[in-house]
């Protein structure tokens, strides 16, 4: 019996030894997650990253969100559909009694971020690499040198490789072992990339640095500082033409209305409000009864915004409009009103808040061109408003609407002599523009918030283009919605928004005292009269 104990306490020993022979390197760092030390979780972090364990990136990312738990010396890791799991073995386990999440501050968040970009640098999927490099840039961990030199060498992303390369070089430039020649080839890399981060990272060199890699570091920060001037111009131009395009949407159907009948609709903005809700409408019946369709939302509720926005607009023309022709002023006024009476409509039925119009797949992201950042939603909302200008374009021009709304805008005492009924032609000129109205909104329902306010905020900016490209004028609509859009963006880093916005508003007041009728006048008997 004796005999057979001693070979159980032997058997016993000897597991144990072999256990802790086997235990790794991620098996002996997990007691520090349980010592409430900032210090002994870095550790054990790095530990824990370098271990090539199944359970690593899983016991980080609770790290990084709260789940890792630790009582008694024991880790687990409590998953997200509330379970638990032993952080040592991966198995299931019951709620540990007294666990509480390990502690972390910024110190360890910057090595949790830097552990996860080390373990994810050699992942099969790109766009996991790409993330994984920068945020090695961003913690520039000494500790991941050895995975970013694999990383590099097996690498065949063009991009990625960049990014690889860039981390790998601002680690370097603020490692205290690496040469001066390193440091200077290291700042060569970092010039081509060329970006805030980088600037940044020139810029703050600590004082001790050689003065070889000093000089090498000032001369590509000033190359750099020229390089993101030049981009920072080309991408207010770009906001400028978004911008200017976004002012067209909303302003050519007013230079419809406004250049037909001389009607001046403080309304036209609710026309904009409406196509808006109409797209919400739209994506709520879609979300609710057929959820496959949201990508092609807006191609459905263009048509519809085109439609109720019309037979709105051919309402107001008809019960209201009609009686107030060649009294500017009682037009504005009672438009002004129907204006009030829309919008607090609207808050009665959807309420004050915003609502949320979502952006199709196919409309999210952005281009990356050098310096400069074009996104997919603006892009497309530049597109769309050059494919309306060029639509209203045809219409007028080649269409029997068009000739006669352009025989009333010319000479509407002659038009009415050759048979026109000007009172038709009215109706459905008011009616084409509070069309244009509404499916503006739809593109606005992208970039800005649905809103009862939505229309009040583009009503200004939109006579004040109308007025200076020319009443009536499309041609006149389109250069004064880009030059407005353009020098609005070119004077916002200069003198604000505001004041930027004022300086516009005093350069056409004085523009309108020398060309009353604008840049591109209307030529007939009865606008020259």
């Amino acid at each position: 019996m004796t005999s057979l104990r001693s070979i159980l306490q032997t058997f016993v020993l000897l597991i144990g030894t072999m256990s802790a022979a086997m235990a790794g390197p991620y098996e002996d760092a997990l007691p520090k997650f349980a010592t409430d030390s900032y210090s002994d979780t870095e550790v054990a972090i790095g530990a824990v990253a370098g271990s090539g364990h199944a359970q690593a990136m899983s016991l980080v990312e609770a790290l990084r969100d709260g789940r890792l738990m630790a009582v008694a010396g024991q880790v687990y890791i409590r998953e997200a559909a509330g379970g638990f799991v032993d952080a040592a073995t991966g198995q299931a386990v019951a709620p540990p009694a007294g666990a509480k999440p390990v502690r972390v501050n910024n110190r360890v968040r910057r090595a949790i971020e830097a552990a996860l970009g080390s373990m994810t640098l050699l992942s099969p999927d790109a766009g996991i690499r790409m993330d994984a490099a920068r945020a090695v840039f961003r913690s520039r961990d000494a500790a991941a040198l050895p995975t970013l030199d694999r990383a590099i060498a097996q690498e065949r992303d063009i991009g990625v490789r960049e990014a690889l390369a860039s981390a790998r070089a601002a680690i370097l430039l603020g490692k205290p072992d690496a040469s001066s020649a390193e440091k200077i080839s290291a700042i060569e890399t970092l010039r081509v990339r060329g970006d805030q981060d980088v600037l940044a990272l020139l810029s703050s060199l600590p004082s001790g640095t050689p003065g070889e890699v000093s000089d090498a570091a000032s001369k590509a920060a000033d190359g750099i500082r020229s390089r993101l001037a030049l981009w920072s111009g080309v991408q207010n131009v770009w906001y400028g033409i978004s911008l200017g395009s976004v002012l067209l949407l909303a302003a050519i159907g007013l230079a419809i209305t406004f250049g037909t009948m001389g009607v001046i609709n403080m309304a036209h903005g609710e026309m904009v409000m409406i196509g808006a809700y109409t797209t919400f409408l739209v994506q709520e019946v879609i979300r609710n009864h057929a959820p496959g369709l949201f990508g092609g939302s807006l191609f459905i509720a263009l048509p519809l915004a085109f439609l109720v926005a019309g037979s709105i607009g051919i309402l107001i023309e008809r019960t209201i409009i009609r009686f107030l022709y060649g009294r500017p002023l009682e037009t504005l006024l009672a438009t002004w009103g129907l204006s009030l009476i829309l919008q607090q409509g609207v808050r009665t039925i959807f309420g004050p808040t915003n609502r949320e119009v979502g952006t199709p797949a196919w409309m999210s992201g952005a281009l990356e061109i050098g310096g400069l950042s074009l996104t997919y939603n603006r892009i497309a909302i530049v597109i769309f408003a050059f494919a309306v200008f060029s639509a209203l374009l045809l219409v007028l021009r080649y269409t029997p609407l068009g000739l006669h709304v352009r025989a009333v805008t010319q000479n509407r005492r002659m038009a009415g002599s050759m048979g026109i009924r000007t009172n038709r032609i009215d109706a459905l000129a008011f009616g084409l523009g509070s069309s244009v109205a509404g499916i503006a909104g739809v593109a606005l329902s992208q970039i800005d918030n649905v809103s009862p306010n939505l229309g009040q905020g583009y009503i200004i900016d939109s006579f004040m283009v109308v007025v200076f490209g020319g009443v009536g004028n499309l041609w006149g609509t389109l250069v004064g919605a880009m030059t407005l859009g353009v020098a609005n963006k070119l004077l916002e880093p200069y003198a604000g928004a505001v004041l930027g916005k004022i300086v516009l508003l005093v350069a056409i007041i004085l523009f309108i005292q020398r060309r009353p009728r604008g840049l591109f006048a209307l030529k007939g008997r009865a606008v020259e009269a």
